[in-house]
């Protein structure tokens, strides 16, 4: 295939009217190397990579916690048409063998082409603290535990590419200390001070789980989780861009404080994304949802129902300039959990993840 006189996102964060060449669903450097030669018209479209959502619960009436492989399949074919083509779904807060149930299912989706490819899981819980357990169930919170970990590891075929921590939990420095070089830990809800934060980063946590909430504020003298990411250079911060979680003055704030090659724009997506206002259920609890606002009977915000392509033409909305936007929910997250040499940029060698979409993001095509 040969998607034709398109504005290609470059690496450098520039377009650049030039033909793509696809061959065996990989980019290739140049025409001599394409037996298919089918082309696409890109004509005054502009072409980039498909995005790559690290967090998400669900979509389209499914939840990966429901541990039904055809549900999940839903949620990878509405992923897909909505420009989503790299996915970790996300558990919550729920028993081992639960979880090893929902956790299996990865292995049993395999290669489906109709939707977004499973990059991995995110293991959001059950290593949180209660202050700060969201929309999670308090009673199945647990002390953070290597083996815990390993065996959902091991269940998915070794698919967990994200571990959500609170680092002021009971255990929460050794298990950084043991499994820092098995999986990206993520550090979240949680009521960490800054020097608490900042000792799990020095012990190999880089990560935070959709900054802003489910944390302490950004105080002038109690930094916090947010400070301690500030400052740590190799941190990179998840942010809920959907318009409802986080002000526009932050989502502006937040590009300026950790820069264009730190933010990873997630969607914390749940069930009722892509579905009508009403009542749905996240982790075992009621959620209510009126215009795209999620939350359970006590008013908390529970997830988001806005999809990973709704949260980037949102940054863009809120005064981010499109480069850094397209990174952040492109390259950032496929760095995050270490598949940038698989997709995340239209360069030769990686997987054809593109979308093709109008100068004002309208989605018209996605290969």
């Amino acid at each position: 295939m040969i998607i034709r006189n398109g504005e290609v996102f470059q690496e450098d964060g520039t377009f650049c009217v030039k033909d793509v060449y696809i061959e065996n669903n990989k980019i290739v450097e140049d025409e001599s190397l394409v037996t298919d030669k089918t082309v696409v018209d890109a004509s005054g479209l502009k072409v980039i990579p498909g995005l790559v959502d690290v967090h998400s619960h669900g979509a389209a009436g499914f939840d990966f916690c429901d541990a039904d492989v055809e549900g999940l399949k839903k949620i990878l074919e509405y992923e897909k048409k909505s420009g989503v083509t790299s996915y970790c779904p996300t558990s919550m807060t729920l028993p081992l063998e639960q979880l090893k149930e929902i956790f299996a299912t990865i292995k049993e989706v395999g290669d489906f082409k109709e939707g977004a490819h499973v990059r991995g899981i995110n293991m959001e819980g059950p290593f949180l603290a209660s202050s700060k357990k969201g929309a999670h169930v308090e009673g199945y919170i647990k002390k953070p535990m290597a083996e815990f970990f390993r065996e959902l590891n091991e269940e998915s075929g070794n698919m967990v590419k994200l571990v959500t921590l609170a680092p002021d939990a009971e255990g929460a420095m050794e298990f950084i200390d043991e499994v820092h070089d098995e999986v990206c830990i993520s550090l979240g809800h949680t009521a960490a001070d800054y020097e608490t934060s900042k000792e799990a980063m020095k012990r190999g946590a880089h990560h935070v789980t959709h900054l802003f909430n489910a944390m302490k504020p950004f105080a002038h003298r109690d930094p916090g989780l947010i400070g301690a990411a500030r400052d740590d250079e190799s941190c990179m911060v998840e942010l809920i861009c959907d318009g409802i979680h986080i002000h526009p003055s932050v989502v502006r704030a937040t590009f300026e404080m950790f820069g264009p090659e730190r933010v990873v724009l997630v969607s914390d997506s749940m069930r009722a994304t892509g579905m009508a206002n009403g009542t749905y259920e996240l982790g075992g609890q009621e959620v209510t949802v009126k215009d795209r606002k999620a939350t359970l009977k006590s008013g908390t915000i529970a997830g988001s129902a806005t999809d990973l392509y709704g949260c980037m033409c949102k940054a863009v909305e809120f005064g981010i300039p499109l480069a850094e936007a397209i990174f952040a929910a492109t390259r950032n997250p496929a760095k995050s959990i270490g598949i940038y040499n698989e997709t995340g940029s239209i360069t030769p060698g990686k997987d054809a993840d593109i979308l093709l979409v109008t100068d004002d993001l309208e989605l018209k095509q996605v290969l």
